[in-house]
Protein backbone atom coordinates (compact mmCIF):
# COMPACT_ATOMS: atom_id res chain seq x y z
CA UNK A 1 0.00 0.00 0.00
CA UNK A 2 1.50 3.58 -1.16
CA UNK A 3 2.45 5.50 2.36
CA UNK A 4 0.05 9.20 2.45
CA UNK A 5 2.09 11.84 2.98
CA UNK A 6 1.29 15.58 3.96
CA UNK A 7 2.38 18.35 1.48
CA UNK A 8 3.37 21.98 2.78
CA UNK A 9 3.36 24.76 0.46
CA UNK A 10 4.11 28.14 1.57
CA UNK A 11 4.26 31.15 -0.12
CA UNK A 12 4.34 35.23 1.18
CA UNK A 13 1.80 37.88 -0.62
CA UNK A 14 -1.89 37.62 -1.12
CA UNK A 15 -3.92 33.93 -1.27
CA UNK A 16 -5.32 34.78 -4.64
CA UNK A 17 -1.82 35.20 -6.46
CA UNK A 18 0.02 32.38 -4.70
CA UNK A 19 -2.93 29.80 -4.77
CA UNK A 20 -4.63 30.39 -7.85
CA UNK A 21 -6.68 27.08 -9.63
CA UNK A 22 -4.17 26.86 -12.61
CA UNK A 23 -1.28 27.10 -11.22
CA UNK A 24 -1.25 25.44 -7.81
CA UNK A 25 -4.52 24.19 -6.47
CA UNK A 26 -5.24 21.64 -9.79
CA UNK A 27 -1.63 20.10 -9.11
CA UNK A 28 -1.75 19.12 -5.59
CA UNK A 29 -2.53 15.57 -4.61
CA UNK A 30 -4.86 14.63 -2.31
CA UNK A 31 -8.47 15.12 -0.95
CA UNK A 32 -8.40 17.37 2.24
CA UNK A 33 -6.04 20.15 3.57
CA UNK A 34 -5.84 23.20 5.71
CA UNK A 35 -4.49 26.47 4.93
CA UNK A 36 -3.79 29.75 7.15
CA UNK A 37 -3.80 33.50 6.16
CA UNK A 38 -1.38 35.05 8.63
CA UNK A 39 -2.03 37.80 10.64
CA UNK A 40 1.20 37.85 12.52
CA UNK A 41 0.75 38.52 16.50
CA UNK A 42 3.63 36.71 17.83
CA UNK A 43 7.07 35.54 15.60
CA UNK A 44 8.45 37.88 12.68
CA UNK A 45 7.79 38.10 9.58
CA UNK A 46 9.29 35.59 7.86
CA UNK A 47 9.14 32.70 5.29
CA UNK A 48 9.48 30.03 8.51
CA UNK A 49 7.26 31.32 10.98
CA UNK A 50 4.11 31.00 7.95
CA UNK A 51 2.05 28.59 8.93
CA UNK A 52 0.68 25.45 8.71
CA UNK A 53 3.39 24.10 10.66
CA UNK A 54 4.12 19.98 10.64
CA UNK A 55 5.83 17.29 12.46
CA UNK A 56 6.19 13.67 12.41
CA UNK A 57 4.84 11.66 15.13
CA UNK A 58 5.01 8.35 16.64
CA UNK A 59 1.90 8.16 15.51
CA UNK A 60 2.10 9.99 12.00
CA UNK A 61 2.55 13.03 10.41
CA UNK A 62 0.42 16.15 11.61
CA UNK A 63 0.09 20.03 10.52
CA UNK A 64 -1.41 22.53 12.59
CA UNK A 65 -2.76 26.27 11.84
CA UNK A 66 -3.93 28.40 14.48
CA UNK A 67 -5.44 31.81 14.61
CA UNK A 68 -4.87 33.47 18.19
CA UNK A 69 -2.18 33.65 20.92
CA UNK A 70 -0.94 31.73 23.96
CA UNK A 71 0.03 33.09 27.08
CA UNK A 72 1.99 30.76 28.21
CA UNK A 73 4.10 30.01 25.37
CA UNK A 74 7.18 31.33 25.82
CA UNK A 75 7.57 29.48 29.17
CA UNK A 76 6.52 26.36 27.46
CA UNK A 77 9.02 26.81 24.75
CA UNK A 78 11.64 27.23 27.39
CA UNK A 79 11.09 23.75 29.10
CA UNK A 80 10.77 21.97 25.64
CA UNK A 81 14.41 23.40 24.46
CA UNK A 82 15.58 22.58 28.18
CA UNK A 83 14.52 19.33 26.98
CA UNK A 84 16.15 18.47 23.93
CA UNK A 85 13.58 20.15 21.73
CA UNK A 86 14.59 22.40 18.44
CA UNK A 87 12.65 24.60 17.48
CA UNK A 88 12.62 26.19 13.57
CA UNK A 89 10.32 29.33 14.15
CA UNK A 90 9.67 32.01 16.51
CA UNK A 91 5.45 31.29 16.33
CA UNK A 92 3.98 29.98 19.37
CA UNK A 93 1.75 27.51 16.88
CA UNK A 94 5.40 25.78 16.69
CA UNK A 95 5.16 25.20 20.67
CA UNK A 96 1.60 23.21 20.31
CA UNK A 97 3.04 21.02 17.54
CA UNK A 98 5.92 20.36 19.45
CA UNK A 99 3.66 19.86 22.42
CA UNK A 100 2.21 17.17 20.11
CA UNK A 101 5.35 15.54 18.55
CA UNK A 102 6.57 15.01 22.56
CA UNK A 103 3.41 13.48 24.35
CA UNK A 104 3.63 9.96 25.07
CA UNK A 105 -0.35 9.05 24.26
CA UNK A 106 -0.86 6.67 21.38
CA UNK A 107 -3.55 7.72 19.47
CA UNK A 108 -3.36 11.40 17.44
CA UNK A 109 -6.77 12.49 19.39
CA UNK A 110 -5.02 11.39 22.49
CA UNK A 111 -2.00 13.39 22.08
CA UNK A 112 -3.72 16.43 20.58
CA UNK A 113 -5.92 16.35 24.02
CA UNK A 114 -2.09 16.34 26.41
CA UNK A 115 -0.85 19.11 24.11
CA UNK A 116 -4.22 21.20 24.70
CA UNK A 117 -4.07 20.86 28.51
CA UNK A 118 -0.76 22.75 28.77
CA UNK A 119 -1.47 25.45 27.02
CA UNK A 120 -3.51 28.68 27.74
CA UNK A 121 -4.76 31.90 25.98
CA UNK A 122 -7.13 32.24 23.11
CA UNK A 123 -6.90 29.86 20.26
CA UNK A 124 -8.46 27.74 17.25
CA UNK A 125 -6.63 25.41 15.56
CA UNK A 126 -7.08 23.32 12.49
CA UNK A 127 -5.28 19.98 12.25
CA UNK A 128 -4.24 17.44 9.56
CA UNK A 129 -3.23 13.79 9.89
CA UNK A 130 -3.14 11.42 6.87
CA UNK A 131 -6.56 10.07 8.14
CA UNK A 132 -8.17 12.67 9.64
CA UNK A 133 -9.60 16.42 10.26
CA UNK A 134 -9.45 18.31 13.33
CA UNK A 135 -10.78 21.32 14.57
CA UNK A 136 -10.40 22.80 18.06
CA UNK A 137 -11.73 25.92 19.73
CA UNK A 138 -10.22 26.92 23.36
CA UNK A 139 -12.16 26.56 26.55
CA UNK A 140 -13.61 29.80 27.07
CA UNK A 141 -14.25 30.12 22.91
CA UNK A 142 -12.00 33.05 22.70
CA UNK A 143 -10.81 32.42 19.17
CA UNK A 144 -14.29 31.92 16.38
CA UNK A 145 -14.65 29.15 14.83
CA UNK A 146 -17.25 27.40 12.75
CA UNK A 147 -18.41 23.89 10.72
CA UNK A 148 -20.18 24.04 7.17
CA UNK A 149 -20.69 21.15 4.81
CA UNK A 150 -20.26 20.79 1.40
CA UNK A 151 -21.50 18.10 -0.31
CA UNK A 152 -20.29 15.11 1.35
CA UNK A 153 -17.42 17.18 3.16
CA UNK A 154 -17.20 19.04 5.97
CA UNK A 155 -15.32 22.41 6.37
CA UNK A 156 -13.64 24.41 9.60
CA UNK A 157 -13.68 28.20 9.20
CA UNK A 158 -12.39 31.57 11.19
CA UNK A 159 -15.98 33.18 9.54
CA UNK A 160 -18.68 32.06 8.06
CA UNK A 161 -18.06 34.41 4.97
CA UNK A 162 -15.53 31.61 3.72
CA UNK A 163 -18.42 29.16 4.13
CA UNK A 164 -20.60 31.32 1.56
CA UNK A 165 -17.70 31.84 -1.07
CA UNK A 166 -17.68 28.12 -2.10
CA UNK A 167 -21.46 27.56 -1.76
CA UNK A 168 -21.01 25.60 1.41
CA UNK A 169 -23.77 25.50 4.08
CA UNK A 170 -22.85 26.85 7.56
CA UNK A 171 -23.92 24.02 10.24
CA UNK A 172 -23.08 25.66 13.33
CA UNK A 173 -19.98 27.23 15.90
CA UNK A 174 -17.98 25.25 17.43
CA UNK A 175 -18.42 25.03 20.77
CA UNK A 176 -15.94 26.12 23.45
CA UNK A 177 -13.80 23.73 24.55
CA UNK A 178 -14.92 21.34 22.00
CA UNK A 179 -12.46 19.23 19.81
CA UNK A 180 -14.22 18.61 16.56
CA UNK A 181 -13.09 15.76 13.66
CA UNK A 182 -13.88 14.03 10.41
CA UNK A 183 -12.69 10.32 10.19
CA UNK A 184 -14.18 8.19 6.92
CA UNK A 185 -16.57 11.41 5.99
CA UNK A 186 -17.97 11.36 9.57
CA UNK A 187 -18.17 14.33 11.70
CA UNK A 188 -17.28 13.23 15.42
CA UNK A 189 -16.63 15.69 18.65
CA UNK A 190 -15.66 15.31 22.16
CA UNK A 191 -15.52 17.92 24.83
CA UNK A 192 -12.34 17.22 27.13
CA UNK A 193 -12.12 20.44 29.49
CA UNK A 194 -13.85 21.36 32.64
CA UNK A 195 -17.04 23.04 31.58
CA UNK A 196 -16.86 27.11 31.51
CA UNK A 197 -18.89 29.97 30.41
CA UNK A 198 -18.07 31.02 27.04
CA UNK A 199 -16.73 34.08 26.79
CA UNK A 200 -16.29 34.69 23.02
CA UNK A 201 -14.22 38.02 22.00
CA UNK A 202 -16.18 41.20 21.75
CA UNK A 203 -13.13 42.67 19.18
CA UNK A 204 -14.82 39.91 16.64
CA UNK A 205 -17.81 41.82 16.50
CA UNK A 206 -16.78 45.63 16.79
CA UNK A 207 -14.02 45.36 14.15
CA UNK A 208 -12.11 41.79 13.45
CA UNK A 209 -15.12 39.61 11.77
CA UNK A 210 -15.88 40.95 7.88
CA UNK A 211 -19.54 42.46 8.03
CA UNK A 212 -21.35 39.53 6.37
CA UNK A 213 -19.84 36.65 8.61
CA UNK A 214 -22.49 35.06 11.52
CA UNK A 215 -21.60 35.16 15.41
CA UNK A 216 -23.92 33.99 17.66
CA UNK A 217 -26.72 33.72 15.27
CA UNK A 218 -26.75 37.47 13.71
CA UNK A 219 -24.94 38.85 10.95
CA UNK A 220 -22.23 41.33 12.50
CA UNK A 221 -23.22 43.88 9.71
CA UNK A 222 -26.30 43.82 12.75
CA UNK A 223 -24.25 44.22 15.82
CA UNK A 224 -22.32 47.50 14.35
CA UNK A 225 -25.89 48.94 13.44
CA UNK A 226 -26.94 48.53 16.69
CA UNK A 227 -24.07 49.53 17.94
CA UNK A 228 -24.60 53.00 15.98
CA UNK A 229 -27.94 53.17 17.19
CA UNK A 230 -26.92 52.85 21.02
CA UNK A 231 -24.24 55.27 20.54
CA UNK A 232 -27.17 57.45 18.95
CA UNK A 233 -29.07 57.13 22.24
CA UNK A 234 -26.31 57.75 24.43
CA UNK A 235 -24.43 61.01 22.57
CA UNK A 236 -26.35 62.37 20.56
CA UNK A 237 -25.43 66.12 18.80
CA UNK A 238 -26.90 69.23 16.61
CA UNK A 239 -25.22 68.34 13.28
CA UNK A 240 -25.71 68.10 9.56
CA UNK A 241 -24.42 65.26 7.99
CA UNK A 242 -23.35 61.65 9.51
CA UNK A 243 -20.68 60.58 8.29
CA UNK A 244 -18.76 57.10 8.61
CA UNK A 245 -14.45 56.45 8.81
CA UNK A 246 -15.12 53.85 6.14
CA UNK A 247 -15.14 50.67 5.90
CA UNK A 248 -15.26 49.83 9.72
CA UNK A 249 -17.48 52.37 10.33
CA UNK A 250 -20.16 52.23 7.48
CA UNK A 251 -22.77 49.78 9.52
CA UNK A 252 -22.45 52.19 13.03
CA UNK A 253 -22.53 55.61 10.75
CA UNK A 254 -26.24 53.81 9.58
CA UNK A 255 -27.00 53.36 12.85
CA UNK A 256 -26.49 56.17 14.32
CA UNK A 257 -28.06 57.90 11.00
CA UNK A 258 -31.22 55.53 11.73
CA UNK A 259 -31.65 56.45 14.81
CA UNK A 260 -31.50 60.44 14.95
CA UNK A 261 -33.57 60.52 11.56
CA UNK A 262 -30.60 62.82 10.32
CA UNK A 263 -28.63 62.40 6.91
CA UNK A 264 -25.62 59.90 6.40
CA UNK A 265 -23.68 60.39 3.44
CA UNK A 266 -19.72 59.54 2.48
CA UNK A 267 -17.96 62.55 3.59
CA UNK A 268 -14.70 59.68 3.37
CA UNK A 269 -13.50 57.98 0.38
CA UNK A 270 -11.46 54.90 0.79
CA UNK A 271 -9.07 53.71 -1.48
CA UNK A 272 -9.60 49.72 -1.50
CA UNK A 273 -6.08 48.68 -2.38
CA UNK A 274 -4.37 50.03 1.00
CA UNK A 275 -4.57 47.71 4.10
CA UNK A 276 -5.96 47.98 7.72
CA UNK A 277 -3.76 50.57 9.31
CA UNK A 278 -3.67 50.11 12.90
CA UNK A 279 -1.41 47.14 12.77
CA UNK A 280 0.98 48.52 10.76
CA UNK A 281 3.89 47.85 12.94
CA UNK A 282 5.68 51.58 12.12
CA UNK A 283 3.65 54.65 13.13
CA UNK A 284 5.62 56.39 10.10
CA UNK A 285 3.79 54.14 8.33
CA UNK A 286 0.67 54.16 9.62
CA UNK A 287 0.59 58.16 9.17
CA UNK A 288 1.21 57.47 4.92
CA UNK A 289 -1.30 54.86 5.08
CA UNK A 290 -4.06 57.33 5.94
CA UNK A 291 -3.12 59.37 3.44
CA UNK A 292 -2.86 56.50 1.07
CA UNK A 293 -6.54 55.25 2.48
CA UNK A 294 -8.97 57.98 3.19
CA UNK A 295 -9.71 61.35 1.02
CA UNK A 296 -11.97 64.04 1.98
CA UNK A 297 -15.19 64.01 -0.28
CA UNK A 298 -15.19 68.20 -0.26
CA UNK A 299 -18.26 68.63 -1.60
CA UNK A 300 -20.25 66.80 0.42
CA UNK A 301 -18.55 68.21 3.96
CA UNK A 302 -17.88 72.01 3.07
CA UNK A 303 -19.88 73.94 5.54
CA UNK A 304 -21.20 70.75 7.32
CA UNK A 305 -21.54 70.27 11.16
CA UNK A 306 -20.21 66.56 11.12
CA UNK A 307 -20.82 63.57 13.39
CA UNK A 308 -17.78 61.57 12.31
CA UNK A 309 -18.56 57.65 13.21
CA UNK A 310 -15.69 54.90 13.66
CA UNK A 311 -15.62 51.58 15.19
CA UNK A 312 -12.60 52.30 17.57
CA UNK A 313 -9.62 54.41 18.54
CA UNK A 314 -7.11 53.08 19.27
CA UNK A 315 -3.73 54.83 19.12
CA UNK A 316 -5.29 57.78 17.76
CA UNK A 317 -3.16 59.01 15.24
CA UNK A 318 -5.51 58.18 12.37
CA UNK A 319 -8.68 60.07 13.58
CA UNK A 320 -6.04 63.19 14.67
CA UNK A 321 -5.25 62.88 10.66
CA UNK A 322 -9.16 62.47 9.90
CA UNK A 323 -10.67 65.04 11.46
CA UNK A 324 -8.01 67.54 10.10
CA UNK A 325 -8.72 66.57 6.86
CA UNK A 326 -12.18 67.04 7.21
CA UNK A 327 -11.52 70.65 8.22
CA UNK A 328 -8.50 71.49 5.87
CA UNK A 329 -11.97 70.62 3.29
CA UNK A 330 -14.23 73.17 4.43
CA UNK A 331 -16.21 71.17 7.11
CA UNK A 332 -17.31 73.43 9.83
CA UNK A 333 -17.83 71.18 12.92
CA UNK A 334 -16.13 67.67 13.43
CA UNK A 335 -17.98 65.91 16.51
CA UNK A 336 -16.07 62.70 16.98
CA UNK A 337 -18.34 59.24 18.35
CA UNK A 338 -16.20 55.84 19.11
CA UNK A 339 -18.82 52.36 18.57
CA UNK A 340 -17.14 50.85 21.46
CA UNK A 341 -16.04 51.85 24.70
CA UNK A 342 -12.28 53.29 25.45
CA UNK A 343 -9.57 50.88 24.82
CA UNK A 344 -7.77 50.73 27.98
CA UNK A 345 -6.09 47.69 28.27
CA UNK A 346 -3.74 45.42 25.15
CA UNK A 347 -4.94 42.00 23.95
CA UNK A 348 -2.73 38.78 24.59
CA UNK A 349 -5.69 36.53 22.54
CA UNK A 350 -4.54 37.22 19.03
CA UNK A 351 -5.94 41.20 18.05
CA UNK A 352 -2.43 42.74 17.67
CA UNK A 353 -3.79 45.73 19.75
CA UNK A 354 -0.41 47.82 20.68
CA UNK A 355 1.38 48.30 24.85
CA UNK A 356 -0.54 50.03 27.58
CA UNK A 357 1.90 52.95 26.55
CA UNK A 358 1.09 53.58 22.79
CA UNK A 359 -3.08 52.83 24.22
CA UNK A 360 -4.83 56.63 23.96
CA UNK A 361 -7.60 56.29 26.35
CA UNK A 362 -5.10 54.60 29.04
CA UNK A 363 -3.11 57.37 29.03
CA UNK A 364 -5.64 60.25 28.55
CA UNK A 365 -8.67 61.55 29.91
CA UNK A 366 -12.02 62.08 27.29
CA UNK A 367 -10.68 66.12 27.33
CA UNK A 368 -7.38 65.34 26.53
CA UNK A 369 -8.33 62.76 23.62
CA UNK A 370 -10.47 65.15 22.28
CA UNK A 371 -8.27 68.20 21.98
CA UNK A 372 -5.59 65.83 20.78
CA UNK A 373 -7.43 64.99 17.92
CA UNK A 374 -8.67 68.41 17.70
CA UNK A 375 -12.09 67.32 17.54
CA UNK A 376 -15.82 69.69 18.75
CA UNK A 377 -16.92 66.42 20.91
CA UNK A 378 -16.12 63.45 21.52
CA UNK A 379 -18.01 60.53 22.99
CA UNK A 380 -17.49 56.54 23.37
CA UNK A 381 -20.31 53.89 23.78
CA UNK A 382 -20.15 53.13 27.22
CA UNK A 383 -19.97 49.21 28.27
CA UNK A 384 -23.25 48.88 29.32
CA UNK A 385 -24.23 50.15 26.09
CA UNK A 386 -22.00 47.69 24.15
CA UNK A 387 -23.66 45.01 25.79
CA UNK A 388 -27.32 46.47 25.51
CA UNK A 389 -26.63 46.62 21.30
CA UNK A 390 -25.70 42.88 22.00
CA UNK A 391 -29.37 41.97 23.24
CA UNK A 392 -28.04 41.99 27.21
CA UNK A 393 -29.60 44.30 29.70
CA UNK A 394 -25.80 45.70 30.70
CA UNK A 395 -22.72 43.94 31.81
CA UNK A 396 -22.91 41.66 34.33
CA UNK A 397 -19.61 42.12 36.39
CA UNK A 398 -19.66 38.82 38.09
CA UNK A 399 -20.49 36.43 35.09
CA UNK A 400 -19.68 38.70 32.00
CA UNK A 401 -21.05 37.26 28.80
CA UNK A 402 -17.62 37.88 26.48
CA UNK A 403 -13.98 38.88 26.68
CA UNK A 404 -14.09 42.29 26.89
CA UNK A 405 -10.69 43.38 28.85
CA UNK A 406 -9.88 45.91 26.17
CA UNK A 407 -12.39 48.18 28.18
CA UNK A 408 -12.57 46.42 30.99
CA UNK A 409 -8.78 44.84 32.03
CA UNK A 410 -10.93 41.67 33.30
CA UNK A 411 -8.82 38.99 31.33
CA UNK A 412 -10.32 35.26 31.25
CA UNK A 413 -7.11 33.51 31.08
CA UNK A 414 -4.21 34.59 33.27
CA UNK A 415 -0.78 35.80 31.13
CA UNK A 416 2.25 33.49 32.83
CA UNK A 417 4.72 34.81 30.37
CA UNK A 418 6.54 38.24 31.05
CA UNK A 419 6.42 39.83 27.87
CA UNK A 420 8.40 43.22 29.28
CA UNK A 421 8.25 46.55 30.96
CA UNK A 422 5.66 47.84 28.72
CA UNK A 423 3.32 45.13 29.11
CA UNK A 424 4.35 43.52 32.57
CA UNK A 425 2.43 46.07 34.06
CA UNK A 426 -0.82 44.28 32.89
CA UNK A 427 -0.05 41.18 35.52
CA UNK A 428 -1.58 42.44 38.68
CA UNK A 429 -4.86 42.67 36.85
CA UNK A 430 -4.38 39.39 35.37
CA UNK A 431 -3.59 37.57 38.95
CA UNK A 432 -7.50 38.95 39.56
CA UNK A 433 -9.12 37.72 36.46
CA UNK A 434 -12.44 35.61 36.96
CA UNK A 435 -12.66 32.05 35.21
CA UNK A 436 -16.08 31.93 35.75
Amino acid sequence: MTEKIIILKKRFGLVGDNFNKEKILKNLPGNYAIGHNRYSTTGSTTLRNVQPFFADTNAGGIGVAHNGNLTNAITLRKKLVEDGAIFYSTSDTETIVQLIAKSKRKKTIDKIVDALFQIQGGYALVMLTQKILIGVRDPFGIRPLVIGKLKNSYIFASETCALDIIGATFLREVENGEIVYVENNSLKSIKPFPLKKPRPCVFEYIYFSRPDSILNGKCVYEYRKDFGKELARESDVDADLIVPVPDSGNAAAIGYSQHVKKYFDLGLIRNHYVGRTFIEPVQKIRSLGVKLKLNANKSTIKNKKIVLIDDSLVRGTTCHKIVKMLYDSGAKEVHVRIASPEIKFPDFYGIDTPTKKELLAANKSNDEICKYINAKSLKFLSVDGMYRAMGFKKRNNTYPQLTDHYFTGDYPIKLIDNLGDDKVTQLSLLSTASNN
